[in-house]
């Protein structure tokens, strides 16, 4: 193509091409503060070091990993509230999290009938405000539904806006949001996918799900959990069973601070600045709760400083002295949280892991082969359902119950937008114990089996090539 440039000149070109990809890697993680796992940091360098021209460019698209920035010291950190008594709360407001607040009439939601009756409760009984915040809307029967529903309160005269993640529409079967539109519900796409205004930044998906209403006697109501909002996580289908999932709703001041969240996530994806986070927030005014129970809201991800859950998860385990109970339909834990899970299990702490036979992502089953032998070589007890378990549940002792939307992956423990709520009530904590072993009856003890030679070097391949599952 260029006659009289020889090999030694291309040869030259493609290494300082390369050096100046390692550099950029460097430079930017560095001037970023990313903090990235040690795991993904050596994927990216291998990656950038045998095909820098594929590797640059994806980089630069999806290579940033967090947004908020490192405090400059830990004396730098808010100094923790009296009222934040128990470690769990102490470790959380520690790590930037609001101090727990009083909440009403928490209900766990029984199966997806139940889930979908407290849904259309929630929205149904909106007076002033509506705010969706959901991963997927599937492009089915649920997802219409609740499509009408949102419209209809829209063209009442209720302010509704709907966050969904631009990735998580097209998951979802694209649905048709044009009904939204023409009854003046507010929509926005959280990074979409093809046209995202945020550089570097097209790999994060919020994968919180939550809606806020306010009711006319209650105050807000807040309806969270791992549920999205289509067929299968509620009720299912005809060619598929609903899949088990675990859902709550309730009312009171803790949903200040979810819709305090949502109005983070929402100014975010619209490029706007947040609002304060004591800023006032429209609707009706939270009864007084002085004698009501306590929770937590406990964001992670890009836009937290730390990495909260899986830092709230590796806690728990070293302070955990009877149980750990542990619920995800993935499990691709990274190598801290592994050790100190097994470290738990070999000091006699009752570790059970529960698990769905197979998951709906079979490169997430293939990966979680290595850590579930190794989980149950150190006493920990691996349990499988025979239906597709989607719940995202941790319960410590009689401590603190962990439920909302993340996943036991690197994924969703790094990378994602996710939320989680601390339950540290005795009530509470039990009431999602008996949840587990419910759940538990149902499925049937796994003894993973010792792979030979090929088997443990596939394995390896696939957590090296899947670092972001």
């Amino acid at each position: 193509m260029f006659p009289g440039l020889g090999t030694a000149y291309w040869l030259t070109l493609h290494g300082l091409v390369t050096v100046l990809a390692v550099l950029l890697y460097v430079i930017t993680s560095r001037l970023l503060q990313q903090r990235r796992h040690p795991s993904a940091a050596i994927a990216w360098v291998l990656f950038i070091l045998l095909m820098p021209y594929l590797a640059l460019p994806a980089f630069l698209t999806f290579g940033s990993r967090k947004l908020a920035r490192p405090r400059g010291s830990v004396a730098a950190a808010s100094p923790v509230p009296t009222t934040a008594r128990s470690w769990p709360a102490r470790t959380a407001v520690a790590l930037g999290q609001p101090e727990p607040a009083p909440y009403h009439s928490l209900h766990l939601h029984a199966g997806g009938s139940d889930a979908l009756a407290a849904l259309w409760q929630v929205i149904d009984g909106a007076v002033h405000s509506i705010d969706v915040c959901t991963f997927i809307l599937g492009n089915d029967a649920l997802g219409s539904r609740v499509v009408e529903r949102l419209a209809a309160k829209a063209r009442a005269g209720v302010r509704v806006r709907l966050l969904l993640d631009g990735m998580g529409r097209w998951i979802g079967g694209r649905p048709d949001l044009k009904p939204l539109a023409a009854a003046g519900v507010e929509l926005t796409l959280f990074v979409p996918p093809l046209h995202s205004p945020l550089k570097g930044r097209t790999n994060l998906r919020n994968h919180r799900k939550l809606l806020i209403a306010d009711a006319a006697h209650t105050g807000r109501r807040l309806w969270c959990g791992g549920r999205n909002l289509a067929g299968v996580y509620f009720e299912g289908s005809a060619h598929e069973p609903a899949w088990h999932d675990l859902s709550f709703d309730l009312h009171g001041e803790l949903v200040l601070q979810a819709a305090a969240l949502f109005e983070h996530d929402w100014a975010f994806a619209n490029g706007r600045k947040a609002p304060a986070a004591d800023a006032a927030l429209p609707g009706l005014p939270e009864p007084p709760a002085p004698s009501a129970p306590r929770a937590q809201l406990v964001a992670s991800g890009p836009d937290q400083v730390d990495d909260t859950v899986h830092a709230l998860l590796i806690s728990a385990a070293y302070r955990a002295g009877r149980r750990l109970q542990l619920v995800s339909p993935y499990f691709v834990p990274d190598a801290a949280l592994l050790t100190a899970l097994c470290l738990a299990a070999r000091r006699g702490v009752v570790v059970d892991l529960l698990l769905p036979k197979r998951s709906n992502h079979r490169m997430s089953d293939l990966a979680r082969r290595r850590a579930l032998r190794a989980l149950a070589e150190a006493g920990g007890r691996v349990w499988l359902t025979p239906h597709m378990q989607h719940a995202k549940l941790a319960v410590i002792d009689d401590v603190v119950a962990y439920t909302g939307s993340a996943n036991l992956d690197s994924r969703s423990l790094f990378l994602n937008y996710e939320l989680m709520f601390a339950f540290q009530e005795l009530d509470a904590v039990s009431a999602c114990a008996a949840w587990f072993e419910h759940e538990r009856s149902q499925a049937a003890r796994h003894l993973p089996p010792h792979p030979g030679l090929w088997g443990d070097l596939a394995d390896g391949l696939v957590l090296w090539l899947g670092f972001q599952l």
